[in-house]
């Protein structure tokens, strides 16, 4: 997927909503055990009741690993089922990968080629030859790093080094990589008063925005400061929607939960447009 039909589907939805599918089978409905591939159902049961409402998902492969194959043909499936059933999502594999350039390489041709997502998170620690595998493949998506939403993010994304934070040289050399225009950037919602410093060195990039709702970001906050003329927020929400109930109703409230943000998403951006049209 293109960054235009990312940016499309974002004025056709009205909505800049990403739902993350991070599956822990210990909070799924209890019925949805008794089937085969409870994941893969509970999935499919929310991405049919929220489709319309949001422009990506992004499965925390994590959630998969740790049932095994099992697992993996669940996330497997997840894949195939949105790419075949609405192709107009943007997909996210959040892997959060980096390791030296022929096993990035790899782990690239596993997410673009075999799995087939539009993007995949990576961390930028090793470098340039971590990363550089990853931009190489046509419309296809690096989703950095950049500043997180944790509480261990000041242990060293924050530090000086020769008088500009860490987080800040990472924006700025990640520019000077091959095919950096295949990049966007993890900024965690609750460091809202950074988007405007981040914004002045990727301003026309796409940031991926965990941590509003369960971990207490402020979505009006991170709109003030992160949005650009294109919207530019992919906002990340997962427990908040996915669990709102463990009922027979789990796919119906996850949608209550997605109509919510979705309608304030609609007003922000009216709000947005209204204010440009006023300058």
């Amino acid at each position: 997927m293109t960054t235009q039909q990312l940016t499309d589907q974002i004025k056709i939805k009205k909505s800049f909503l990403c739902i993350g599918l991070d599956v822990d089978l210990t909070k799924i409905p209890p019925h949805l055990l008794e089937l085969e591939d409870p994941i893969f159902e509970f999935n499919k049961a929310i991405i049919d009741a929220t489709h319309d409402l949001c422009v990506s998902y992004k499965p925390n492969t994590a959630f998969y690993e740790a049932y095994g194959i099992k697992g993996w043909q669940a996330l497997q499936k997840t894949i195939n089922y949105i790419n075949s059933n609405y192709p107009e999502i943007f997909t996210i594999a959040d892997a959060k990968r980096g390791d030296i350039g022929n096993t990035s390489t790899m782990y690239a041709k596993a997410f673009f080629e075999d799995l087939n997502f539009d993007s995949v998170t990576v961390a930028p620690y090793m470098g340039k030859d971590s990363v550089e595998p990853f931009l190489a493949f046509n419309n296809k998506h690096t989703i950095m790093l950049a500043l997180t939403s944790n509480e261990g993010a000041f242990d060293f994304q924050t530090l000086e080094t020769n008088g500009i934070e860490l987080y800040k040289q990472v924006l700025k050399t990640s520019k000077t990589w091959k095919n950096s225009q295949n990049l966007m950037y993890v900024v965690g919602a609750t460091k809202a008063e950074y988007f405007a410093e981040i914004r002045k060195i990727v301003p026309d990039s796409f940031l991926l925005v965990p941590g509003v709702g369960a971990q207490g970001g402020n979505l009006q906050e991170v709109c003030q400061f992160g949005m650009n003329s294109t919207i530019g927020l992919l906002i990340n929400s997962s427990r908040g929607i996915i669990y709102a109930s463990n009922g027979l109703n789990f796919a119906q409230k996850a949608r209550e939960e997605s109509l919510k943000i979705q309608t304030k998403m609609r007003q922000i951006m009216i709000n947005w447009t209204q204010s440009k049209i006023g300058n």
